[in-house]
């Protein structure tokens, strides 16, 4: 396994942070309470909202292989606030006319509440930080993650110390592709300077997004086993048939999971 190996991508949500569902509904009503100002609506009025576009966008865009917008999202809610009816099951929405029910600079207020209240309210793990640390000084290391808002996640790892050992951050809303779809991973790689292939190592908690994903385009793939299991967070269709290089626990499990493979075959 370690043989040959160039680089270790991570996956974000539920692999390098856990998303159990309190903080995520915290974050959400803390965004609600900038809505207020911005629209005069109540606080669950946009709560509301704002899982019902939620939904609506993972229903429409996941399949096709693009990630649910923020600022798509926040532009809708909006609109439906200020009077415009959303869309009849089976019908998309005008976001044109949408737009036209509030200002850039109201979108962009609301945007950065949720990426502060992201930040403030997800704890930085510990263990992360030492482990990545080690692994860079080995490998290219980079994070895949598919996120609605990148700014959210780019403040996360500013604020957590983590950025500084990433070579490559891709996101799914700056690049417009989600997992599992190659073209996240291509990218990926050619940030990291790294061949696609099997020098890479994947890792993630999502069988169908990441192990899936990544072993499509000839990367070896390590499931994370365990996660919350209350979370809310988005996964791929099940993936019966997938078979990951490796399996650990927790991603702090990874490095002895390596070094035992490493003795094993007696690297």
């Amino acid at each position: 396994m370690r043989d040959g190996l160039a680089a270790i991508t991570f996956d974000f949500g539920n692999t390098l942070v856990p998303f159990p569902a309190a903080p995520m509904a915290v974050v959400v009503r803390l965004t609600a309470t900038r809505a207020v100002q911005v629209v005069g609506c109540s606080a669950e009025e946009f709560i509301e909202a704002w899982s019902q576009e939620r939904q609506r966008q993972l229903a429409e865009e996941v399949p096709q292989g693009r990630e649910a917008d923020m600022d798509v999202r926040v532009v809708r809610v909006l609109a439906r606030l200020r009077g415009m009816a959303a869309p009849a099951p089976g019908s998309s929405w005008d976001d044109a006319g949408a737009a036209t029910r509030s200002e850039p600079d109201e979108v962009q207020a609301i945007l950065e509440t949720y990426a502060g209240a992201f930040v403030a309210a997800t704890p930085v793990p510990p263990g992360i930080e030492p482990m990545l640390e080690r692994l860079s000084a080995a490998y290219r290391l980079g994070l895949i993650s598919n996120w609605p808002l990148a700014i959210a996640v780019d403040r996360f790892l500013e604020t957590a110390g983590w950025r500084r050992y990433l070579r490559s951050v891709v996101i799914s809303q700056r690049v417009g592709v989600i997992k599992p779809r190659p073209g996240i991973f291509e990218i990926a790689a050619t940030e990291l300077g790294v061949a696609s292939g099997p020098s890479i190592l994947h890792v993630g908690d999502d069988p169908g997004a990441d192990v899936v994903g990544a072993q499509q385009v000839g990367w070896r793939a390590a499931w994370v086993r365990l996660k919350p299991e209350d979370s809310t967070l988005p996964v791929a269709p099940p993936a019966p048939d997938v078979r990951p290089d490796l399996t650990v626990d927790s991603v702090l499990d990874l490095e002895s999971a390596l070094a035992a493979l490493a003795t094993s075959s007696g690297k």
